[in-house]
């Protein structure tokens, strides 16, 4: 896609100047103290010195500026960490993190979480998140697992008002989803089942939960289903896709398939099909090969409609 080319075109160059100017203001503070008799004439040189870096890092500060508008708005994200274990099978939810605080979401929904399990070593993995990223942790566990839990969970800049879970099916083990109230919007986190039948179940609960809530509703997750899946199909009949479809998520490495997703709603009607679709600014697929399984999905709306 031309976003993700402009995006990536645009850090490319921040990863060539940032270096090159802090080489200079290094530089540039090691030898500005005189060390000639010369003071007069070491201090002329210094200051020209100055001039050209204060020059250069302003330009830093400008493009760095202009690459942040360029993608301003309000930053949703969906990803699933694979409880912060990468395909190098190494657990390492620093930089888990550096995805979150590089991409800078206001809320992200987040699948495969331990709870203080024997697996993590009794750690609350979202809780350690929140503390890598500055966010508010919400939690949905979906299963009691190794003396703790596992579930889903989203991490907010904004505190909520209201945290409920409710019970999805899953044949193979039981799934959730985890509904956020903010004070304009709701917030959900969701990972659906590996059985197609559990998946088609899913899809008509979590649109019941949507028609109970008062604000416009936005769901984020792992729904295990490709695009064309009649669960998929039949989400689509009262929420709005925000996500490109044709964008490849699973696996990380080398992604062949779609079945991460960010959809929204409105039970009161004010913002309709066509208002969600014309408020996507932005939507991409990180190019994340290694953190995780899954590469994680973005959405930018203008801020103006929630």
């Amino acid at each position: 896609m031309d976003v993700d080319r402009k995006r990536r075109d645009r850090r490319q160059a921040i990863e060539k100047i940032v270096p090159i100017v802090g080489a200079g203001a290094f530089l540039f503070t090691r030898f500005s103290t005189p060390h000639c008799e010369n003071d007069e004439l070491m201090n002329k040189k210094n200051s020209s010195i100055g001039k050209i870096l204060t020059f250069a890092l302003a330009l830093t500060g400008a493009f760095l500026f202009s690459t942040a508008q360029a993608a301003d708005g309000f930053r949703i994200m969906s990803y699933n960490v694979r409880n912060g274990a990468g395909l190098d099978n190494k657990t390492d939810y620093a930089r888990t993190c550096d995805v979150f605080n590089r991409e800078a979401p206001d809320v992200v929904a987040i699948q495969e979480l331990d709870c203080k399990t024997k697996r993590s070593n009794g750690a609350d993995v979202l809780g350690e998140f929140a503390k890598l990223t500055d966010m508010t942790p919400s939690y949905g566990p979906a299963i009691e697992f190794q003396g703790g839990q596992y579930g889903i969970g989203i991490l907010s800049k904004e505190k909520p008002i209201a945290v409920n879970y409710y019970p999805l099916p899953g044949s193979e083990e039981e799934r959730c989803l985890l509904v956020v109230e903010f004070e304009k919007f709701v917030f959900c986190c969701t990972h659906w089942s590996l059985t197609k039948k559990d998946r088609a179940t899913s899809a008509q609960i979590v649109t019941e939960k949507m028609k109970e809530q008062k604000k416009p509703v936005i769901i984020c997750g792992d729904f295990n289903a490709g695009v064309d899946e009649d669960s998929i199909k039949e989400i689509k009949k009262d929420w709005t896709a925000l996500n490109d479809d044709e964008s490849k998520t699973f696996p990380a490495d080398e992604p062949t398939v779609h079945i991460d997703y960010i959809f929204g709603a409105d039970p009161t009607g004010k913002i309709s099909p066509e208002d969600w679709k014309k408020a996507v600014k932005e939507t991409y697929v990180v190019e994340e090969k290694i953190a995780s399984d899954h590469r994680p999905v973005v959405v930018v709306l203008d801020p103006e409609l929630l």
